[in-house]
């Protein structure tokens, strides 16, 4: 594949997925990424800042769906059912990369540096959403209750969802995992 064609940031996606599973993440340099996606390591760094990165490129997008998803939702709604419908909208985003999410949750499963990047991520992701809680007018410490517990219901729903054979889809599994914590409490 040349280095012309469209698509690089994706390709680059999919050789570093390919070859941590085939061989580990720590025994994969970003050279050989940038060689299966038949790119430049210079390339490679144009999109990512190093081979770690690969697997979280995508948290901007999801901050920005999640805070939109709290900042569109009814005002009458309650702070929980606001967060719970914006991880709802969030799945519907991951649900059509739901083998590169498998792949990527595989590598990630298998090393504690990229377990506590994850961690850093999700916490970083409810930080945001208490955020967009306390703009709608929501007081602490109900905001952050609601964005703590909403990232990890998702967590939950997430890992649900990537070992599911039955092909459930994401938005329907945070939903559920959500009706849980209600009958929790």
């Amino acid at each position: 594949m040349g280095r012309w064609e469209p698509n690089a940031r994706g390709r680059l996606e999919e050789a570093a997925l390919a070859l941590y599973g085939e061989r580990g993440y720590e025994q994969v340099t970003v050279a050989e990424i940038a060689a299966r996606a038949g790119l430049t390591e210079r390339t490679f760094f144009r999109h990512y800042a190093d081979k770690r990165e690969v697997l979280f490129a995508g948290s901007g997008l999801l901050r920005e769906i999640l805070v939109k998803g709290v900042a569109e939702a009814p005002a009458s709604a309650a702070p929980i059912d606001v967060v719970a419908a914006a991880l709802a909208g969030a799945g519907a985003l991951l649900e059509e990369r739901r083998e590169l999410a498998r792949a990527r949750q595989v590598v990630i499963d298998a090393n504690p540096e990229l377990q506590e990047r994850e961690v850093v991520k999700l916490a970083t992701l409810a930080t945001e959403v208490a955020g967009a809680l306390r703009d709608r007018g929501v007081a602490e410490p109900a905001a952050s209750l609601a964005a703590q517990t909403g990232i990890a219901v998702f967590r939950v729903a997430f890992e649900s969802w990537v070992g599911d054979t039955g092909r459930r889809e994401l938005p329907d599994i945070v939903r559920e995992c959500f009706a849980e914590l209600g009958t929790l409490i």
